[in-house]
């Protein structure tokens, strides 16, 4: 069951939330990813999970690199912990370690049973 009150947003081209009933909000290109956190900023985000490869030629990194910067400028974002679920391993890597260099406490969070597709995909 979701805790009431939780800030919580996952970038991810196709999965969300499956099991938990967790509500967040969902950015499915990195675009949105962006504007999504823009309007957090200035407000604790519990959790945000961040998938690498968002479809075509898009990734993450427009959303990392938007973090990196705002840690450069000692205002980085107020984030619990930002899990990596990305199904690509060596996106993934370079994303948590990106992150964990500006302190943001980033982990793999690989195979999370958390996240999943809602409805069967087409093969």
């Amino acid at each position: 069951m979701a805790v009431v009150g939780r800030r919580i947003v996952l970038i991810d081209d196709l999965r969300s939330f499956v099991g938990d009933g967790r509500a967040a909000r969902v950015a499915r290109t990195s675009a949105e990813g962006v504007e999504v956190l823009g309007g957090q900023r200035g407000q604790r985000l519990d959790e945000l999970w961040l998938d690498h490869d968002l479809g075509g030629d898009d990734t993450i990194w427009p959303v990392v690199e938007l973090l990196e910067r705002a840690a450069f400028e000692e205002r980085p974002f107020d984030i619990g912990v930002v899990y990596v679920h990305s199904a690509n391993p060596a996106g993934a890597a370079r994303v948590t370690q990106a992150l964990g260099r500006w302190g943001y406490h980033a982990r793999s969070a690989a195979g999370s049973s958390q996240v999943g597709y809602l409805e069967e995909q087409p093969g």
